[in-house]
């Protein structure tokens, strides 16, 4: 195990969170543990690691490129990952009003739906008070 891999896999766990990390890792196979080697150690270990932004703005960044993408799949997941990095929803909704104006839209729309949905997941696993 690498430095970098090590780096990677806590930065992981720490933004995603441990059952995310877990379900992951459970699901690899011999197909996809390339995959799952390079996403920790270069989008983990190697970007997510860098001192250059915090993980609020990289959480920012990564939230309007998913939704001006399309990417449906990774969406929830990095919202939680936003949350769990400090936004707000209101800082989540207003990363997706830009995505409305620089990436349409439909893109938007799909985005809120989707960040709609995890919020209210979210706020109902909080425990009142």
């Amino acid at each position: 195990m690498t430095d970098q891999y090590s780096r990677g896999m806590a930065v992981r766990r720490e933004v995603l969170g441990d059952a995310h990390v877990d379900a992951a890792q459970a699901r690899t196979d011999e197909f996809t543990a390339d995959f799952q080697d390079f996403i920790t150690r270069y989008a983990w270990g190697e970007v997510w690691t860098r001192p250059g932004l915090d993980r609020r703005t990289r959480s920012c960044i990564t939230l309007a490129l998913l939704a001006g993408l399309r990417c449906e799949n990774e969406l929830p997941m990095h919202v939680r990952a936003a949350l769990r990095n400090g936004l707000t929803p209101d800082e989540i909704k207003e990363v997706l009003l830009q995505v409305a104006v620089y990436a349409g839209v439909p893109a938007a729309n799909s985005a809120f739906a989707i960040a709609q949905q995890v919020l209210a997941t979210e706020a109902a696993r909080r425990p009142a008070g």
